[in-house]
Parts: C-alpha cells; sequence; structure tokens
C-alpha cells in the first residue's frame, strides 16, 4: 500500500500537556500511537509525581482505548542511573516492536527536551513535540475549549496555595492563577488528572478525597467515582 502509518509511543502523565500532545498526534495521519507509556511508584500503585491512583490510571487508559505500558519505579532510592537503566530497557523493547519515536507533552523547557533527545538518541530512536513553543495561555484555553475536563491533582506549595488542589481547569481557575504562574503548570507549580474530552470515548467518573502535604507539595486525593476508599499510600517517588 505504501501509506502505512508510523508507530509511535507517548509518554503519558494522565495530566494536561499529555492529553492536548496525545490530541494533536491522533489527528495526524502520519502516527499510529501504539501505547501510553508511565511510570508508577511501585508499592505505592500511584503515577509517579502526579499521585495518581494506578486504578484511574487504568481506567483513562481504557476510556480513551490505547493500550497502556506502566513501568513500575522503585519508591526508594530511585536514582537517575536506575531510572535510566528502566527507561533504556523499556525503549529498546520497543525498537524490537519497529517504533522508533517517542511523543512528549512539553511545551518550553529546553534542558528537559535536549535531555530526551540525548537519551533516545543513544537508543536510536527520536522524539515528537506536538506543543513545542505554543503559548501556554492559548494551550490551556484550548484544553478548555475542545472539552477536555481535568482536576488539579498536585501542587508545589512554594508556586500555589493548598485551596488550588482538587479544582477544576476552567475559566474561574485561570483567572485565580497567580501572574507568577504559567498557566499549564509548565514550570512544575501544578499537575492535573484528565477525565473526558475529545480522545475519550466515555468519561472516566471520579470524586475528590482528602488533600495532605507530602514534602513541598499537596496532593488532592482523587478516586474512582463508585469508591469507598480512604485515602492511603500516598508516598511519592
Amino acid at each position: 500500500m505504501g501509506n502505512s502509518k508510523e508507530k509511535v509511543v507517548m509518554s503519558w502523565s494522565g495530566g494536561k500537556d499529555s492529553a492536548l500532545a496525545l490530541n494533536k498526534i491522533l489527528q495526524n495521519d502520519e502516527y499510529e500511537v501504539v501505547s501510553l507509556l508511565t511510570t508508577v511508584s511501585e508499592g505505592y500503585e500511584r503515577i509517579s509525581h502526579h499521585g495518581v491512583r494506578r486504578e484511574l490510571l487504568e481506567q483513562q487508559a481504557q476510556a480513551i482505548g490505547i493500550p497502556l505500558h506502566e513501568i513500575e519505579l522503585p519508591h526508594l532510592n530511585c536514582t537517575n542511573e536506575i531510572y535510566e537503566s528502566i527507561m533504556r530497557k523499556a525503549m529498546l523493547g520497543y525498537i524490537e516492536q519497529e517504533v522508533n519515536k517517542v511523543v512528549f507533552g512539553d511545551i518550553f523547557l529546553e534542558d528537559l527536551r535536549e535531555y530526551r533527545e540525548k537519551k533516545l538518541a543513544i537508543v536510536g530512536m527520536k522524539a515528537i513535540f506536538p506543543l513545542w513553543m505554543r503559548d501556554t495561555v492559548e494551550l490551556v484555553n484550548e484544553f478548555i475549549s475542545v472539552g477536555f475536563k481535568g482536576t488539579i491533582c498536585c501542587i508545589t506549595k512554594k508556586s500555589l496555595g493548598k485551596e488550588f488542589c482538587g479544582r477544576e481547569i476552567n475559566e474561574e481557575f485561570l483567572k485565580d492563577l497567580p501572574d507568577s504562574v504559567d498557566p499549564c503548570g509548565e514550570n512544575g507549580e501544578f499537575h492535573s488528572f484528565v477525565y473526558d474530552g475529545p480522545i475519550f470515548h466515555n468519561p472516566v467518573k471520579i470524586k475528590t478525597g482528602e488533600t495532605i502535604l507530602r514534602d513541598v507539595r499537596y496532593f488532592t486525593d482523587l478516586l474512582p467515582a463508585n469508591s469507598v476508599t480512604k485515602g492511603d499510600n500516598y508516598e511519592q517517588t
């Protein structure tokens, strides 16, 4: 046929920027997304850094309809060397499946992009950045306007107050953000969990649990809507 799509893997956090980047890639006829790749904290069953329960991550992938590839990271003493070794093994596995490119939702962090490209190049892979250098005000407004829905699951204490955790990403949220905070949280000010939008076949039904402080970050425990579980196991990598 001569028109087969190029296979790519999506680096997936479950948050807003990942969702926007995936939406862009799915609209591009050149690519086929073979999996969503997410790191989770071993033993704590939560998305690394974001703190979202593994159960919700799996429901999210099912609702999107793309296979989920979960990589467990040790929750204690996960050095950069250990992390890179684990990720290298995963990338070599993709190469065996003729997947040579990884999609990222990064927007403007030059050092992070350089790091990703350098590490992928070692194993002969390349990176795709669908959102690169897009205006973050425009991006977050696009997120809302196309019908994505997301909840803030984690914030950095020095950037925002606890009251921002657990809020929905909407016009009111953006209006309340201090000028010092990037509208997409690109500097790590906040993280989110996306539960509905144009890439979903059906919404992931969630409810918000307790908000707790761990080190320098607040986490709001997001739960399946029908869950009776109380917040626990909230340590992070």
